[in-house]
């Protein structure tokens, strides 16, 4: 997108077949990007369910993740499209709006501004890089940082691999993250501000303006002119006042440090020397020991109470699972009752017809007698 709205129209002419290549490119690594984006929250659920071994994947997909999902998707899939509509217009070039954004004025002022809004927002991709940084750090990939992150509940972050890039990296980090949004927000402002041909639409000068407002200094030589570079202003004077808040933060720390480190040393010179200062010395490892021991015991106690509690929150589903299995037991005992004495009622019937029946046969057979003598 950068080199699309540099080379246009300096290079190639709005509507042209290279201004069509270009913006098709940026479409098609878009796509690739969306895709990509569809790939890793695919893997992320498959490792969800294999963590927690479920079987369903409908359980992974919760409010806030499809929430997620949708919103990278969307700020994803923004990238400007004006060459689509350019096609097979004529190129003026006295047109004002030429030069910024690479489209012909032929849809008015609107259509240039929504260029400009689609271009700036491209930049909410910048996003992937605390991603890439979190997947590439050493905290993520070192076996022993995985185990004992594994053993405590530690959720490997990008918060906890900034805090630990700050605490042993801190002048690097800031350096780096200055550089970067220096250099993208210069060039932001000076897509925003080319197409009032203002001062501030060349990069020399936007990096001088970003400097000074990013410093907090502001000498009001050069002002943005356009609502789209004044917002990008306000930003950089918000960051750079939480850059220097860190700055001075990271430099307390570093002092801090370097007092404790020497009291420290100078501590031990000092208790080297006298055979008390050993015993003291001896008195306190002791100490910590014990420390450490009962601290141990405690954890050792918590466990055994928590284990217990949970046993506690279990016997009261055992029992209301035995109420309920000796419930279903008397009801199929009652019914085994009322069956029982269904077939006693049927036998005693069965008897009573055997008996008539043998009534009958007998009194059959006394009056054939008579009739065959």
């Amino acid at each position: 997108m950068i080199i699309h709205a540099e080379m246009c129209p300096a290079v190639y002419h709005p509507g042209s077949k290279s201004a069509l290549f270009i913006n098709g490119a940026i479409s098609l690594s878009t796509g690739c990007l969306l895709l990509f984006i569809v790939a890793f929250h695919y893997k992320d659920i498959r490792l969800f369910i294999i963590d927690h071994n479920q079987v369903d994947w409908h359980i992974a997909m919760t409010s806030h993740r499809v929430f997620v999902i949708t919103l990278e998707l969307l700020v994803c899939a923004v990238h400007p499209v004006g060459a689509y509509w350019e096609i097979g217009l004529p190129y003026n070039s006295s047109s004002s709006s030429a030069a910024p954004l690479c489209v012909t004025g032929h849809f008015g002022h609107g259509f240039t501004n929504l260029e400009l809004l689609l271009s700036v927002f491209m930049f909410l991709r910048l996003y992937l890089v605390h991603r890439a940084i979190l997947l590439h750090s050493k905290v993520l990939l070192s076996a022993s940082y995985r185990s004992i992150g594994s053993l405590n509940n530690i959720n490997f972050t990008f918060r906890f691999v900034l805090k630990v890039l700050m605490n042993k990296y801190p002048a690097r980090t800031l350096l780096v993250f200055i550089l970067l949004f220096w250099l993208t927000a210069s060039w932001m402002l000076t897509l925003c501000e080319r197409q009032t041909r203002a001062a501030a639409d060349h990069m020399n000068t936007a990096l001088w303006l970003i400097a000074i407002t990013f410093l907090t200094v502001g000498y009001g030589d050069v002002s943005p002119n356009t609502g789209c570079g004044k917002v990008v202003c306000l930003l950089t004077g918000v960051m750079g006042v939480a850059c220097t808040a860190m700055l001075v933060a990271v430099i307390r720390h570093a002092a801090a440090n370097v007092l404790r480190e020497c009291w420290l040393l100078h501590r031990t010179n000092l208790s080297m020397g006298s055979q008390r200062s050993r015993r003291e010395h001896r008195r306190h490892q002791r100490c910590l020991l014990e420390a450490i021991r009962v601290f141990r015991h405690l954890r050792l106690k918590q466990r055994k109470l928590r284990d217990y509690a949970s046993e506690m929150v279990d016997l009261p589903k055992m029992q209301m699972i035995m109420c309920d299995l000796s419930a279903n037991w008397n009801n199929s005992y009652r019914e085994l009752e009322q069956r029982i004495l269904s077939m006693e009622q049927k036998l005693d019937e069965l008897h009573h017809c055997f008996q008539q029946t043998s009534e009958l046969l007998s009194h059959f057979l006394r009056q054939r007698t008579p009739e065959i003598r």
